[in-house]
């Protein structure tokens, strides 16, 4: 098979709307989560570059579920993002609460806007991806007590990803 049909063959099989972590995916077509999104036929992309400009507007939203997805573990905290400075080459999360850390803003090569549904439930996230065409990190639309995603957050998330769409 040939790198442009294995490309279309991945582009006809994510217009299905697969079940599946993309990441499930990614390693079932032997290729990178980036590629996988580039797929999709309503993902947006942009630039690692608007990193900062992201993370600020999100900053807006309330609780949402931060989530790291490896081989080894998925790992989810869901509370409001705590913001951040530049130091010792990372982007230095200012921890409020029980979540913090340190990022490799620099590392962000692309950050995807991906609406899909997953485990039979609508979801909405952003996807930080590196340099390697995998994710650093997803920050997920919130849900409320039905379990349905916030409408307030979903509005965002679309005015943003909008905001990065190409004309």
């Amino acid at each position: 098979m040939t790198e442009q049909s294995a490309s279309n063959n991945l582009k006809l099989f994510m217009q299905s709307n697969p079940e599946g972590t993309l990441e499930q995916i990614a390693r079932q077509y032997q290729t990178s989560l980036t590629a996988v999104i580039e797929a999709m036929p309503d993902a947006v992309m942009t630039d690692g570059s608007q990193f900062d400009t992201v993370w600020q507007e999100v900053l807006t939203w309330g609780e949402i579920t931060f989530l790291v997805h490896t081989p080894d573990i998925i790992a989810e905290f869901s509370g409001e993002l705590p913001a951040g400075k530049y130091g010792a080459g990372y982007f230095n999360l200012q921890h409020k609460q029980a979540f913090g850390g340190h990022i490799r803003a620099e590392n962000c090569a692309h950050i995807a806007f991906v609406e899909r549904s997953f485990m039979h439930m609508a979801t909405a996230g952003i996807i930080f991806l590196n340099r390697q065409g995998e994710a650093m990190f997803k920050i997920f639309v919130g849900r409320d007590e039905q379990r349905q995603l916030k409408a307030q957050q979903l509005d965002k998330f679309r005015i943003l990803a909008q905001h990065f769409r190409p004309d």
